[in-house]
């Protein structure tokens, strides 16, 4: 497989120019988003088939996607400031290769490092028979499902739409009586030196798919077992890779482990709308010991997933945003 060869860089600016809509208070979601590292999401498209030049088909591309880029930019103003390789080279070996890292920019960035690095960085990478999308995105904006609304509004604007079926909103919402801007201590402003200290171990990333008709069937299985229709296809999902996680790693039965689930809040907090762009989520933690995960079937794990998820009202998300406010 060949390496990337990088053909230009440059800043995409915003097409109108507009101003960056004034200041954005941090709410305590952004600020636990800090230590953590930028986002990242790709988009792996096959070339169009039309009786064009390779180089011109790319370089066609490559130009309207700056365009359209330009445009979407508008909207999220906030965010404004290799040869020889093929599809299946991605997606046919069992890990994930490493070249894909190439295919992204700004790896390795915290959160805290959007003060004196871009808050998103877009690269395309045209293949031999493809093109990916990378994009990078840094967490303290914007959580996941901001940064596919962000792909979402480009993928409208490329098509040539003019008005947005869902134009981002990016006040921040905070629960009354909460002092803001939200002061961090000067001791918790350590991030830089606590994680160049650490190194991570080398990992290898690998895909799972699953096909529907699995699903439906995992999904079958756990609510067969507990005798409800309550869990869901994803927490039926979830379960069984938990299973298979600690199945394969041989942990002793008399061990705790342990499941962090990520919940989001825009369809529990009346105050956020659906396009609400920025960081909406809470994590919470399903814990088991390993004999009780595996003996008592795919069911248990799930429903507790489901009950903890359950929990989580809107109350119970305005008392924990008090409590990461009184502790940033």
């Amino acid at each position: 497989m060949a390496d990337v060869r990088v053909i230009s860089n440059s800043t995409v600016k915003t097409a109108n120019h507009r101003a960056s809509g004034g200041r954005i208070e941090l709410n305590p979601w952004d600020l636990r988003a800090l230590p953590l590292g930028y986002t990242q999401m790709g988009l792996l498209f096959s070339k169009p088939k039309e009786p064009m030049r390779e180089k011109e088909t790319g370089n066609t591309l490559i130009h309207h996607f700056k365009t359209s880029l330009s445009h979407t930019l508008d909207h999220f103003p906030l965010l404004a400031a290799a040869d020889g390789v093929t599809i299946s080279d991605i997606i046919k070996p069992v890990y994930v290769p490493p070249i894909v890292h190439s295919f992204f920019s700004l790896n390795g960035l915290r959160g805290y490092e959007g003060i004196t690095n871009p808050l998103l960085g877009i690269q395309i990478t045209d293949l031999a028979d493809g093109i990916f999308i990378g994009c990078t995105i840094n967490h303290v904006v914007a959580d996941g499902t901001s940064l596919w609304h962000f792909f979402n509004t480009w993928s409208e604007i490329s098509k040539g739409s003019i008005q947005l079926s869902k134009p981002p909103v990016f006040q921040r919402w905070f629960p009354d009586g909460m002092d803001i801007p939200i002061r961090i201590p000067q001791s918790c402003v350590n991030f830089k030196q606590s994680n160049e200290d650490f190194i991570p171990p080398p990992v290898q990333d690998r895909v799972f798919h699953f096909s529907k008709e699995t699903v439906a069937k995992l999904k079958a299985k756990a609510n067969a077992e507990i005798g409800t229709d309550k869990i869901s296809s994803l927490q039926a999902l979830l379960s069984h890779i938990w299973r298979c996680v600690i199945r394969n790693r041989r942990v002793d039965p008399n061990q705790q482990t342990s499941y962090r689930l990520v919940v989001g809040a825009r369809q529990r907090l009346q105050e956020l709308p659906d396009n609400f762009f920025g960081n909406a989520l809470m994590p919470v933690i399903v814990t088991m010991k390993a004999k009780e995960l595996m003996e008592q079937g795919i069911g248990n794990p799930a429903w507790q997933m489901n009950r903890k998820i359950a929990a989580m009202t809107e109350e119970s998300f305005k008392n924990m945003l008090r409590v990461l406010a009184s502790k940033p």
